[in-house]
């Protein structure tokens, strides 16, 4: 890639842009993003308006169902295209921010494959989102490394290394930094744009191609959306159609009940299904917020266990395996506990029966947040299938029906679970302001889905003035009395004059505006992103 100067006329740099990046952002790469954007923004944007049409149902009491109009392709006797070789087996998946250091240790991790996440677990500053492009065409030409000379370490590839998948941003999130036709560009385009455009051949001389997981879709017609962007890519870069393959996180509740035609939309392009679990629960709760009586209890007491997760995880097992693709089981986000081997055993036997459970059930692989759980991971997912995958298991004995799918887990609202809420949520806006997408806290690896969870179920547990496991009712009022003893405790934690040199100050605002606002707000990362 040579450095060239910006030629078109349609594209500009926000003001505050002071490197352009013109390793990443050739003239033919910024044309090439002109091009996806006329043609594909004003429909994201359309789709993006239907979401809001679909809340408005919601917030009237209805619930979703398995859509009418597309009958046929759920009962239809068809499958989805080729697997490629690469991506047959893909039993331990690991998956973290674009990072340098972070690309590096996932590809030698020992997993099968190893997904980028240019998503939830990076916080899209310009210099996380140019730099992750960069790290990842230098990751596939295998020029890749890193020395680090305050540890006196270097990092390099080894000859063996994970399959690379990217995660592109959702289509809710823009890219600032960039304005097309005087428009936002979309992040989804400008991160899915760049990959393929600098990666596409060399990838294709090295027997691979550009693999994605496409995240947060909430309708059929958004698998549609990614397909026809698929189409229009590999068109205008001259390469075959379903040359690009796709894994589609279900992580919404709405895209559980249209699985068949997520997959069907998608079918040239599509190997794969993955259970997004931190996202569905958030999802979960963001949808039915205002529905009378509705209230989720602590998130630690939602697992994978909780009926309407376990429906949702056995429907992709099936729904996949009749259609020919890949079912991928969800994150375990614990991390190794260094200073206390008991707990340290404790949370890898955990990690070890979440997957076992999941390849019992039919599950062809798992994500982990952290090179030390491969090996767990890996070890259970040998011993149950020691074949590539278990296409063959079909799962005809589940029956899962609509109200399966949405039926809300028992279980307690406390006090410390508003604590915990607070505190992980605050602890987790303040690192993505400063640039950091994926965070560990408690000895779990939190994301942005973790953090949506703690101020979604603050929300609604307030506009409920739910009753708390120990007979308080949690008002506005109980509510300002512990976020303010919360925040007292972070500022002792870290010391005052310390805070000035933080991003608490900005958290704390956030945080709380998000929390006590009539209105819901999406995303927290939308407001969030105007920071940074």
């Amino acid at each position: 890639m040579e450095n060239t100067t910006l030629k078109s006329s349609d594209l500009n740099f926000a003001k505050e842009v002071t490197n352009h990046y013109p390793e990443i952002l050739t003239d033919e790469a910024l044309d090439f993003l002109v091009a996806l954007h006329e043609k594909f923004n004003t429909q994201r944007l359309s789709l993006l308006e239907k979401r809001e049409e679909q809340q408005k149902v919601f917030d009237q009491g209805k619930l979703p169902e398995f859509p009418s109009e597309t009958k046929s392709i759920r009962e239809g006797d068809w499958k989805a295209g080729e697997i490629p070789h690469d991506l047959k087996d893909r039993r331990v998946e690991i998956t973290g921010p674009v990072d340098r250091k972070m690309i590096i240790n996932a590809l030698n991790s020992g997993a099968k494959t190893f997904m980028a996440d240019l998503e939830d677990s990076t916080s899209p500053t310009w210099k996380n989102v140019m730099e992750g492009q960069q790290n990842l065409f230098d990751a596939n030409t295998k020029t890749i490394s890193l020395e680090d000379p305050k540890r006196g370490k270097s990092y390099n590839l080894k000859a063996e290394t994970a399959v690379l998948l990217v995660r592109p941003r959702g289509l809710h999130l823009n890219e600032k930094h960039l304005l097309i036709n005087e428009e936002e560009a979309s992040g989804s385009l400008v991160d899915f744009g760049l990959y393929v455009f600098h990666n596409t051949k060399t990838m294709l001389e090295n027997g691979t191609a550009p693999y994605f997981y496409l995240p947060k879709l909430e309708h059929y017609k958004e698998a549609r959306w990614w397909n026809e962007v698929f189409n229009f890519a590999q068109e205008y870069l001259e390469v075959p159609v379903g040359t690009f393959k796709a894994t589609v996180l279900v992580e919404t509740i709405t895209a559980s009940f249209q699985l068949d035609e997520i997959i069907y939309e998608l079918k040239d392009h599509i190997v794969g299904l993955n259970c997004g679990r931190w996202d569905y629960i958030f999802s979960y709760i963001k949808k039915f917020r205002n529905h009378k009586d509705f209230v989720v209890p602590n998130r630690d007491q939602v697992t994978m266990t909780s009926p309407f997760m376990e429906a949702y995880s056995k429907l992709v097992i099936q729904c996949c395996h009749k259609r020919g693709i890949l079912a991928i089981g969800g994150m375990a986000a614990q991390i190794p506990i260094k200073n206390n081997p008991r707990a340290n055993e404790e949370a890898i036997e955990k990690v070890r029966k979440d997957k076992e459970r999941e390849v019992k059930n039919g599950h062809d692989g798992t994500w982990v947040a952290h090179p030390a759980l491969v090996e767990v991971a890996l070890s259970e997912f040998n011993k149950h299938m020691p074949q590539a995958n278990q296409l063959e298991v079909s799962r005809d004995d589940v029956q899962i029906s609509e109200k399966d799918l949405v039926e809300i887990p028992e279980g307690t609202v406390t006090e410390a679970g508003i604590r915990k809420n607070i505190n992980v949520g605050i602890l987790y806006t303040e690192a993505w302001l400063r640039g950091y997408g994926a965070v560990a806290l408690y000895n779990l690896m939190e994301d942005a889905a973790t953090a949506e969870i703690s101020r979604t179920q603050l929300w609604q547990w307030l506009k409920n003035e739910v009753i708390l496991e120990n007979g308080r009712k949690f008002t506005m009022e109980l509510y300002i009395d512990i976020f303010e003893d919360e925040i007292e405790k972070i500022i002792t934690e870290y010391g005052e004059s310390n805070i000035k040199n933080t991003k608490f100050e900005l958290a704390f605002k956030l945080f709380d505006k998000l929390v006590i606002s009539e209105r819901f707000e999406e995303f927290l990362t939308l407001p969030a992103y105007k920071h940074i």
